[in-house]
């Protein structure tokens, strides 16, 4: 068996998982959707997911749950058993386990907690052995819609990293769980972003490109550990979103959009670009929206 049989079979097993998270699933399962006897199924996927099947759904109910415990107004005992958890108890040893809390405090407080967000190993895997860029192949004009939003003054709960310009080395440098922490936050305002901070936001001997959610002024909720709340004035953003794609391709769609960006001219708007005013960010790339970026603005005189 080659490496992209063996991802391709991990694959298939979180989208049996992704389909079946309500229901009780078994190794025997598993196996039959990977294509692989029950013990080599389970190795390929720790191997490949760092996690047992059985601790990745254990996981993967679990922040699936607070969720709903966070925003939905649910008996707890209600949400373990739609999540196959057998007992109130069970569930909250699983919780307490997983969160460092227990589901009633989680509910009384919501503090930011570090939820379980998979990755799909196979469009991972395509888009880090893809290397080259194949986009000098393809040279079909796409479309970039741009649009201006205002955003108000607000607080922004982020972790900075080292030297990290960005996404990648970010994640080299603070660990690629962040975003889990990021949208567990209640109070948010906006979906989490990845941010690249003007000079002066810059703290020295941190990084260019961070990770934050942008939050209410009033914000008083736990800040974690080694994360911190800054306030940012009320500013104009321009904002690019590129056409759809198939996940496996971002890469390729982040470029076609900072190839537009690189050429395009703000005045035709009536505005300038202002980097000192706010930080550039993107949203998580999600094929089926295309790529969203937004950069800082201000009027034209």
């Amino acid at each position: 068996m080659n490496e992209v049989e063996a991802i391709k079979a991990v694959q298939n097993m979180q989208d049996y998982i992704e389909i079946n998270l309500c229901n009780s699933i078994t190794l025997k399962q598993l196996s039959n959707a990977a294509g692989y006897s029950p013990w080599h199924a389970a190795r390929l996927f720790k191997e490949v997911t760092g996690k047992t099947p059985f601790d990745y759904i254990r996981s993967l109910r679990l922040s699936k749950a607070a969720l709903i415990l966070r925003d939905k107004d649910e008996k707890i005992l209600d949400v373990a058993l739609d999540f196959v958890f057998d007992s109130h108890e069970g569930f909250t040893r699983a919780f307490s386990k997983e969160f460092g809390m227990t589901p009633r405090k989680y509910i009384k407080n919501t503090p930011p907690i570090n939820l379980f967000i998979p990755y799909k190993v196979f469009n991972t895997y395509q888009s880090l052995k893809k290397g080259d860029n194949d986009m000098n192949n393809n040279q079909k004009t796409k479309s970039v819609f741009v649009q201006i939003i205002e955003r108000p003054a607000r607080k922004v709960l982020l972790k900075r990293g080292i030297k990290a310009t960005h996404y990648f080395e970010y994640c080299e440098e603070v660990g690629c769980d962040i975003w889990s922490i990021l949208t567990s936050v209640k109070e948010a305002l906006y979906e989490p972003i990845g941010m690249w901070m003007p000079k002066h936001l810059i703290r020295k001997g941190t990084s260019e490109y961070v990770q934050g959610v942008e939050v209410p002024l009033n914000y008083s909720n736990i800040v974690p550990d080694g994360f911190e709340i800054i306030e940012l004035p009320p500013c104009k953003m321009m904002v690019f979103q590129g056409e759809p794609y198939d996940d496996e391709k971002f890469m390729d769609a982040i470029d076609e959009v900072w190839n537009h960006i690189d050429k395009f001219d703000p005045t035709i708007y009536g505005y300038n670009w202002a980097p000192d005013t706010a930080p550039r960010f993107q949203l998580a790339p999600m094929g089926y929206r295309g790529y969203i970026e937004a950069r800082p603005v201000e009027k034209a005189n």
